[in-house]
């Protein structure tokens, strides 16, 4: 995993009760500390050809999610992506969603395979550095081997970092893998199409809003969306 600072181009709403039931369950969750002190977040994203035709419309998403994020406040976001022949990069911690904002504009896809294991491996050599949040991960394909993946994910989900997997397509072995990733780490897992790009949005800004202010933040979206994948969380 290279450390470089990236620069280079290269339903219907619930219930009341529902919801309820759900803000304890996350109030349990948070009290062992999320919400307080700085938060950080890995936001990982598959950079290669076969996201081509929805690139764009995912780096508008990415930019609103991280200036969602600075609106939370208290939040730091380090941006990870893969590429090419064996080109995986990761920004350094960053504050300022704008700054952010411009780092991805300028990745370009290209192609390659996925990467997905040096991911999760950086995110646990982070955590064990200082404490990381959670991990969000958008991206279509998996043309690893899930023996090798998954013992990363265990470990992520012992260290307490919640990994959010956003598929993008329809893939059904991709979603067998990147469910196996979420549940390792009782995080949530989630499908999107061009079609949803409405809900990714709103299900991203709301990872940002619990991990930067807790269960008070989450309380205050009120979005299905979000609480149909937050609703994952044990």
């Amino acid at each position: 995993m290279s450390n470089d600072h990236i620069a280079n181009r290269g339903g219907s709403a619930p219930a009341k009760s529902q919801l309820d039931a759900f803000l304890e369950e996350v109030k349990q969750l948070a009290s062992g500390g999320s919400g307080g002190g700085r938060g950080r977040i890995i936001f990982a994203l598959d950079a290669t050809a076969s996201r081509k035709a929805t690139w764009d419309t995912a780096c508008k998403l990415q930019a609103e999610m991280f200036r969602e994020a600075a609106s939370a406040g208290g939040l730091d976001l380090q941006l990870v992506y893969y590429r090419g022949l064996g080109e995986c990069k990761a920004s350094g911690w960053i504050s300022d969603p704008m700054r952010l904002g411009k780092i991805m504009s300028a990745i370009m896809y290209r192609s390659g395979e996925t990467q997905i294991g040096r991911v999760l491996d950086h995110a646990v050599k982070e955590t064990k550095l200082l404490p990381v949040s959670a991990l969000i991960f958008v991206g279509d394909a998996f043309e690893e081997e899930a023996d090798m993946i998954i013992p990363a994910a265990h470990e992520l989900g012992r260290l307490g970092v919640r990994v959010f997997v956003f598929q993008e397509g329809d893939d059904r072995m991709v979603e067998k893998v990147f469910r196996q990733i979420a549940d390792a780490t009782k995080g949530a897992y989630c499908r999107f199409d061009q079609g949803s790009a409405h809900q990714l949005a709103e299900l991203l800004r709301a990872v940002a809003a619990f991990v930067a202010g807790g269960v008070t933040a989450l309380a205050a979206r009120k979005d299905a969306g979000a609480v149909k994948l937050l609703g994952q969380l044990r």
